[in-house]
């Protein structure tokens, strides 16, 4: 479980369909308690069970357990290898991710890798490698799965051709930058980037996304702004806002799609759309790093 990140709590409450809200809001999460009191009546998920759980920290691991009725806590990673039938990785920590998935694709499990799935070419490298020979592996944020955008999508006729996207987030480029990424791909039927520019600072993060089909997209993810998620649709005939807020939703979701993956034997998202976003925010980083110099997007 890594620092900040509930999704532990969250997503086995939505499977199992059971959950201690004092607890969770005891471990520092009163907002996840009040999504799941708000949703009680849609919590849990048919022909499938968190069985297993294991974290860094035993007594983390046992609350879990504990708030959401899963069955056995482990000590190792491995030990749920033969045990279950697919492992959800809920962390938000990049750096660790290959490490902690390889095991189980090693063994042919099918994975869910919380967003972003790595931060590095050479591991993005192994992860698509490994999806090409067979394993099944998803990762995305669970804002490509968001209402709010699927409701904007039905409205695209009345906005004419595309211009301009701007999209507005908080916190910092690698863990939230890769939300709004994901909900502005998916929106736009998830589009080929050729540039990608960083003109604003660490904590301020400005970046301009040059799309294939000709629209510009101006991201703009700042550490101490309040305020929910927002993109912003410009078209030549009309524009639209759309807020993202329904996180219950979203999350439940990208569960969903992931357990339907899993019985198809498939991911039902296509892998090469995760690495499109995983590659739009490593050119991002290294944009910055470079100060601002324009990224070229190399071809798959």
């Amino acid at each position: 479980m890594s620092p900040g990140n509930a999704h532990p709590y969250s997503w086995s409450a939505i499977i199992n369909g059971c959950y201690d809200g004092k607890e969770i809001s005891k471990q520092g999460y009163p907002a996840v308690s009040t999504y799941l009191d708000v949703n009680r009546d849609t919590l849990g998920l048919p022909d499938a069970v968190v069985s297993h759980v294991w974290t860094q920290d035993r007594k983390i691991s046992e609350s879990i357990a504990k708030t959401t009725n899963i069955a056995k806590v482990v000590d190792n990673l491995a030990d749920m290898i033969g045990e279950v039938d697919a492992i959800i990785l809920a962390r938000d920590d990049p750096e660790n991710h290959t490490a902690m998935a390889q095991p189980f694709i090693n063994a042919g499990i099918p994975i869910f890798i919380d967003k972003p799935l790595v931060i590095t070419e050479d591991e993005l490298k192994w992860f698509s490698k490994e999806n090409a020979n067979g394993k099944l592996i998803m990762s995305c944020s669970s804002m490509r799965y968001a209402n709010e955008c699927r409701t904007a999508k039905t409205e695209f006729e009345n906005l004419g051709k595309l211009e301009l996207v701007t999209a507005t987030g908080k916190k910092d480029w690698i863990k939230y930058g890769v939300h709004i990424l994901e909900a502005l791909f998916a929106l736009l039927d998830d589009p080929v980037p050729v540039s990608v520019k960083h003109i604003g600072k660490p904590q301020k993060d400005s970046v301009y996304i040059e799309l294939e089909n000709g629209i510009l997209v101006i991201v703009n993810i700042f550490m101490h702004i309040s305020g929910t998620f927002q993109v912003s649709l410009f078209g030549e005939k009309n524009w639209r806002l759309v807020e993202i807020k329904n996180s219950y939703s979203m999350f439940r979701d990208t569960i969903i799609e992931f357990l339907r993956s899993v019985k198809e034997g498939k991911s039902r998202l296509e892998f090469h759309k995760t690495e499109n976003i995983i590659r739009t925010l490593i050119a991002g980083k290294e944009s910055l790093e470079q100060g601002g110099k324009t990224i070229i997007m190399k071809r798959n």
